[in-house]
């Protein structure tokens, strides 16, 4: 597969507030790692949150998960990229139509942020998909809207990190995974379900590992960064 330009790694900022996100942001290097800013800080903290982190030099990952109609969403991304994120998502469970209509209005942009599909969460495993009437197992249903994604001019997809090798396999050596649910070796497994270490995850195929609470609530943070960063280093 094409080796990424830039960090591997995105630390999750899921933090309640700016001045405990900045605590960590402030030890924190742009060349060691991207950022992703979720719901709950962007709820809190809007836009302007998002224009910090990018004038301090880092690329942002902004994890909203779009699912609306194709004209709600195209233009959701549209405000989204004229902020400077680096990259952001939608479910793709919002079908084809909705995941072009992004992609022809990111078009327009100079520098186009990567439009990556949720594919499931990785805190879903195969009860929870039969319960919202997904048939089949986790790795059946991710394989599938992968391949729409990509289909619809997607530059990636959002995915666990077991399903990344199969989904390589299908999808080829240019198309981003990015996978949640990495856990070095020692750390709890907190709500995911469907995890592997970051080594691992490389070596299936992962593009991109967003690591949250191991980074964010180590005793070390940076430690733990440059533990993982060295983990995947090379692979």
């Amino acid at each position: 597969m094409t080796t990424p330009i830039g960090p591997r790694v995105i630390v999750a900022l899921d933090f309640p507030s700016r001045t405990e996100a900045f605590a960590l942001v402030d030890r924190l290097d742009p060349a060691l790692c991207r950022l992703k800013v979720g719901k709950e800080l962007f709820t809190r903290l809007g836009p302007g949150f998002v224009g910090d982190l990018t004038a301090r030099g880092f690329e942002v990952f902004l994890d909203l998960k779009y699912h609306d109609i194709p004209n709600t969403v195209a233009a959701a991304c549209e405000a989204a990229a004229d902020l400077g994120v680096w990259m952001l998502n939608l479910h793709a469970s919002g079908g084809r139509r909705m995941m072009e209509a992004a992609r022809e209005r990111l078009e327009r942009h100079a520098r186009r942020p990567q439009l990556i599909g949720v594919t499931h969460l990785t805190s879903l495993g195969a009860e929870d998909l039969a319960d919202i009437g997904f048939a089949g197992d986790p790795k059946t249903n991710v394989l599938r809207l992968a391949a729409l994604a990509q289909d619809a001019g997607l530059d990636g997809v959002v995915c666990s990190p077991l399903e990344a090798a199969a989904i390589r396999g299908a999808a080829g050596a240019d198309f981003a995974l990015v996978t949640p649910g990495v856990r070095p070796a020692t750390a709890s497994l907190d709500d995911q379900k469907r995890v592997m270490t970051p080594g691992e995850a490389i070596r299936a195929g992962s593009t991109y590992l967003v690591v949250g609470r191991p980074i964010t609530a180590a005793a070390d943070p940076l430690a733990a960064l440059a533990a993982i960063n060295g983990e995947v280093a090379g692979i």
